[in-house]
């Protein structure tokens, strides 16, 4: 109870203070960020900005034991920005991450990770609107949706890369290749990549082949030590090759249609163990504009790979790689792209100015029986080592709201069930997952 007061607290101050910008605009009084009014009095070579977020969630029961956590996260971000030249950025970003009210004895990643270097790089080039962009140093890097490369920006600490990265662009053609390593969050010490644990990419991306699409066709190439390879068959450990070829193309089309879709195959080799596996993701949409509340209402399916046999030296478990998974499968985030079939009908609208409502619902079987259920961080949730408790997962009811109480703060809340079926029913005691939670983030 104490918890769900100070959630309503914070809502209340800030909404409070979405009024009084209100106020501010109705009186033809210019509304500015903090950063804003301190670039005003620095010169035009150096920027500051950031970022504050708050968010509030409950878990219950958590990972489906009974009993219940809740807890706040807090994360405050501070930019400086330095640009001598038009061609040439020095960008740095210090991050402090934290929870309240954890019901752990020391909190770690992916919650805490107090003051540290998040982003810190050198930027050659204009990366949005030039033709040619080298980025050097630890850096965000989001290739798409997400689904296989992000930042993960929903988890407390989110995710960045020590990589160089260059970005050619020009005539509907474009083309993104980079080497990277991803940092691992340390608890009192600095964040630091593991050697060996690379990845490294290509896109390249048709603007100009089918009217109003896009088309990226890519191809990844992870490598890891043996130590954070997945185990193998046989319970050994090995050094990992994975390669990941694939392409994704989004668009619009006639009468308010819109398309996306991602297909991704895996090949490669870990120790004795051959990698085998695909996974894909379809959407199809159509927007009302004539409907006051203009919703769009799209069907979504999503399948990835299971492994068939646990025995015959072949993985055919899809592997999600670095993926910002948040909300992409299900609100509950219990589901990853890894060995499910996962059915999704969902509206989005926008019922008042400065909000806008999605609501869905999620129909989950796995790929493979003998396979188990994995979350949207990869971590197993439950198998079934005999395959008797079927494929039937269960079904997830979402539902989300974003406010813009100014242009820099936005209220955001949401609800997210998962009804068990058959399969945890008999693997984790039927227990649902429900996880609500409530956010506030401020650009500084």
């Amino acid at each position: 109870m104490r918890r769900l007061l100070l959630a309503s607290v914070l809502i209340s101050s800030f909404a409070s203070l979405g009024k009084s910008q209100d106020a501010a605009r109705s009186a033809n009084i210019v509304v500015q960020k903090p950063s804003d009014l301190v670039n005003d009095q620095l010169p035009n070579w150096l920027r500051v900005g950031g970022e504050v977020r708050l968010r509030f969630e409950e878990f219950a029961p958590r990972s489906y034991r009974s009993g219940e956590d809740s807890y706040l996260l807090y994360r405050t971000r501070f930019d400086l920005s330095i640009r001598p030249f038009k061609w040439l950025v020095f960008f740095g970003q210090a991050q402090d991450a934290r929870p309240f009210f954890q019901n752990v004895p020391e909190p770690g990643p992916p919650y805490k990770n107090a003051w540290d270097l998040h982003q810190a790089y050198v930027r050659f080039g204009k990366n949005d609107d030039g033709p040619i962009a080298l980025t050097v140093g630890r850096q965000e890097i989001n290739l798409g949706d997400e689904r296989l490369v992000g930042s993960s920006n929903w988890t407390n600490n989110a995710r960045t890369f020590d990589a160089a990265r260059l970005r050619l662009k020009g005539g509907g053609f474009r083309l993104d290749a980079f080497s990277a390593s991803v940092v691992d969050q340390r608890m009192g010490a600095f964040d630091h990549h593991t050697q060996g644990n690379n990845l490294h990419g290509l896109t390249l991306g048709l603007d100009k082949i089918l009217p109003g699409s896009t088309i990226e066709p890519y191809l990844l190439w992870h490598v890891a030590p043996a130590r954070l390879a997945p185990v193998l068959e046989s319970g050994a450990r090995a050094k990992l090759n994975e390669k990941t070829a694939g392409f994704r193309s989004k668009g619009k089309l006639p009468s308010g249609f819109d398309y996306s879709v991602e297909m991704a195959k895996q090949f490669g080799r870990s120790g004795d163990e051959r990698i085998d596996a695909w996974a894909g993701h379809w959407v199809f949409g159509k927007v009302f504009p004539s409907v006051r509340a203009k919703p769009r209402l799209f069907a979504e399916y999503n399948f990835a790979s299971g492994d068939r046999n646990p025995a015959d030296g072949v993985r055919g478990t899809f592997d999600q790689i670095y993926p910002t998974a948040h909300g992409k499968y299900g609100y509950s985030d219990q589901v990853g792209w890894r060995n499910i079939h996962d059915a999704h009908l969902a509206v989005e609208f926008q019922p008042i100015k400065r909000l806008n409502v999605s609501t869905g619902f999620h129909e989950y079987w796995l790929a493979n029986r003998f396979d188990g259920l994995y979350s949207s961080s990869s971590a197993l949730v439950a198998r079934s080592p005999t395959g008797s408790a079927g494929r039937y997962v269960g079904s997830d009811l979402d539902a989300i709201g974003t406010y813009s109480i100014r242009e820099s703060i936005k209220l955001g809340v949401g609800f997210g069930h998962l009804f068990p079926g058959r399969f945890l029913n008999e693997t984790l005691g039927g227990r649902a997952f429900t996880y609500p939670y409530v956010m506030l983030d401020w650009i500084l």
